[in-house]
């Protein structure tokens, strides 16, 4: 099975008050740990869908890490561009720029459940997370959504998505603000 990564990193980081994605953390840039994740994953190339000054990075070796600018900052249109980029793969995951401290192994655990699922997903305490893996056959509903909605009201209206229960909470723990820094890199430090 072919499989990509695409990463979110277009927007607009109201909440945080400046672009949160390009804020330190334990050393580097907040969405180079989401990169380096979806890199870890079981993919042959990743894409990041980032606005035009987001700084990717240089990541060397396999597999390849391709940026895809886009000025909207809408996650619908994130997922289109993400999308787009990864057409001709069985399955892409979907990781979210913002989310630095997702176990690297569970990617692996879900590629080996997608089995024919719609979409594979981990979950912690009941409540779903990332990164989701979306089999081809979901790409096109994908694509028709609309707005600053991301697939979550699609995925929760089917019986057909495959859940991974995890007991570790960084599958649901993002930076909205500036404290949420400070806050997961203490977790990430007392780990």
């Amino acid at each position: 099975m072919r499989r990509a990564a695409i990463v979110l990193a277009a927007g607009a980081a109201r909440r945080f008050g400046s672009d949160k994605l390009s804020a330190d953390f334990l050393g580097m840039p907040l969405v180079h740990h989401a990169i380096r994740a979806a890199r870890g994953a079981p993919v042959e190339r990743v894409f990041v869908v980032a606005h035009p000054a987001l700084d990717t990075g240089c990541w060397n070796g396999a597999p390849a890490v391709e940026t895809v600018r886009i000025t909207s900052a809408a996650l619908s249109d994130s997922l289109r561009a993400g999308l787009a980029a990864a057409r001709g793969m069985d399955a892409a995951f979907v990781f979210l720029g913002d989310m630095p401290l997702v176990p690297p192994a569970v990617a692996a655990r879900l590629a080996d459940r997608l089995g024919g699922g719609y979409a594979a997903m981990p979950r912690y305490e009941g409540m779903p997370g990332h990164p989701v893996l979306l089999a081809r056959r979901a790409f096109a509903d994908v694509e028709r959504l609309q707005g600053d909605a991301g697939a979550g009201k699609l995925l929760r209206s089917r019986d057909d998505i495959i859940y991974d229960d995890c007991s570790d909470p960084h599958v649901l723990a993002d930076v909205d603000r500036p404290s949420d820094l400070a806050r997961l890199a203490g977790q990430a430090n007392s780990a």
